[in-house]
């Protein structure tokens, strides 16, 4: 395509139109790397579908922890049951999520979509009728495999049906679902927990999943118009074989880490992980240089606005991944609060993410560009600091409505963050390579929660004695609580400094292929 054709779809000037096959109306030839024309309702109907599959995934992430004792009483699941219940989930996710972006740009996103909206709800449905902890970890592994070809298609599919000019408004409504997931998660399963619908305890929070994942099946064949890379790929399987291993030898000993005691073994995994890294991008540029078919785009990378959006996603998923487990430990363990009562804590966060994220991409991010973001690190440090100055302030007495205020300041930070983000880091990749890009991005985010929950051993439990009377296990999760809070906001400020190397105003449209 020209750069006279792309500046003029970037003003929504010219339109290419959709070239259907006769077999199946709602494919998409992407001779031309179409969208649909504005007219067209049904991309709307469209990106509700994988919108909501998108919150089915974030919401079964956390969902999941608030559950664990009840699932460790009626199954008696023993501890490495239990973690294998979280970390299998984690770590197939974090494995699958290249190789499912990529698998859409070659095989077509919306069918790659529906296989894995398929495969997640009949994976949720063996975890809701396991037998035994052994079956519902295998399960929740398959979940977690399925969920990696589900969500790197929702981007894409975005990217590829939305012109620039409308992708601001997607993402703010992509950023209030990622707000609404993150605290929803344990809020549904603490009432399903609490209500017990049926008499079926913990496997309600998998079982509600079915009629979710059955309608969005049903109308993603209807309504998701097919796209993918103009040019024929084939399946880099020797890249998929190095990515595996190296998030494996990386994820792994982070999960595992705390529980046996920080083996020898787990550095020299974590250590060779590197090398591993290293053989891969070797062996991707020269895939890259002999067929044109590499798992990972590396031309990505020369984009600025990619490369530095993939490192500040990066250390955010960090701050993420520490501050919500010390979160739910503080609660429950700490104040000893009910799994209702800590569930209900996080709606302000919850709806203070929801309503700055669709705010800062529709209103302030075309006005202000990066100091949008930027601004969003220091409201989310600020946040932090003030719940920790309440939490020294009130102790074990601190109340939910204590906490409200700070709660709200770090929601409204994380929404300016989240939404502006992900259009940040899309907004310079062609859209041939949108399933490599999403799954990077996605992966990446993966990796920085894995780093952080690696790191709660160090800034939470470390600080901790490992042998504490009953009564001294409040007071010490709340001392640690506090120190944890002073890791994440000094990680929010490294975030900002970070953020300095992101373009001042995000692309407006890129179709030419990176070079």
């Amino acid at each position: 395509m020209t750069s006279t054709t792309s500046a003029l779809k970037g003003r929504g000037e010219l339109r290419d139109q959709p070239h259907t096959t006769g077999s199946d109306p709602t494919t998409v030839t992407e001779t031309a790397l179409t969208t649909p024309p504005e007219g067209d309702r049904r991309r709307w109907i469209a990106l509700a579908i994988v919108m909501t599959a998108a919150f089915m995934d974030l919401v079964d992430v956390t969902i999941v922890n608030i559950a664990i004792p009840s699932i460790q009483r009626s199954e008696g699941a023993t501890f490495s049951q239990i973690q294998w219940i979280t970390a299998g989930y984690a770590l197939a996710f974090a494995a699958g999520l290249v190789t499912g972006g990529r698998l859409g740009d070659i095989h077509g996103r919306r069918r790659i979509f529906l296989v894995g909206i398929g495969g997640f709800t009949l994976a949720s449905a063996l975890c809701g009728l396991a037998a035994n902890p052994e079956m519902l970890v295998a399960a929740r592994i398959l979940q977690g495999a399925t969920a990696a070809l589900m969500v790197p298609q929702v981007l894409s599919i975005v990217h590829a049906t939305f012109p620039a000019h409308e992708r601001g408004k997607v993402f703010g409504l992509f950023g209030a679902i990622v707000g609404l997931g993150a605290v929803s998660g344990p809020l549904l399963g603490a009432l399903l927990i609490e209500w017990n619908p049926l008499g079926l305890e913990w496997r309600a929070i998998f079982l509600i999943n079915l009629p979710v994942g059955i309608a969005g099946l049903i109308l993603g064949r209807r309504f998701i118009t097919e796209s993918k890379a103009p040019q024929a790929l084939k399946l880099d399987l020797v890249g998929v074989a190095l990515v595996t291993a190296g998030l494996l030898m990386l994820l792994y000993p982070l999960t595992r880490g705390h529980e046996t005691g920080w083996p020898l073994w787990g550095y020299v995994s974590m250590a060779g992980s590197l090398g591993v890294f290293a053989a891969l991008v070797a062996y991707e540029r020269r895939k890259t240089a002999r067929d044109g078919s590499p798992l990972i785009e590396l031309s990505l990378f020369k984009v600025k606005s990619f490369a530095a959006g993939i490192a500040v996603q990066t250390v955010f998923g960090i701050a993420l991944g520490v501050f919500f487990l010390v979160w739910t430990l503080y609660l429950q363990t700490g104040l000893g609060w009910s799994v209702l009562k800590a569930g209900l804590t996080g709606v302000p966060f919850s709806l203070a993410v929801s309503v700055a994220a669709g705010v800062s991409v529709q209103k302030l991010v075309p006005r202000f560009g990066r100091k949008v973001l930027q601004a969003g690190a220091l409201l989310m440090a600020a946040g932090v600091l003030l719940y920790l100055a309440e939490s020294e302030h009130y102790g074990l007495a601190i109340t939910p409505w204590q906490m409200a205020f700070p709660l709200v300041v770090m929601g409204a930070g994380m929404g300016l963050i989240v939404a502006p983000l992900t259009d940040a880091i899309l907004s310079g990749v062609p859209r041939e390579h949108a399933g490599s890009a999403s799954g990077l991005i996605s992966t990446v985010q993966q990796m920085g929660n894995a780093l952080g929950l690696g790191l709660v051993a160090v800034v939470f439990f470390g600080v901790m004695d490992d042998h504490l009377a009953p009564a001294d296990i409040g007071p010490a999760f709340v001392d640690s609580f506090e120190y944890a809070l002073g890791w994440v906001a000094a990680v929010l400020v490294a975030i900002f400094l970070l953020m300095f190397a992101l373009p001042a105003r995000a692309a407006t449209e890129t179709d030419e292929p990176v070079r």
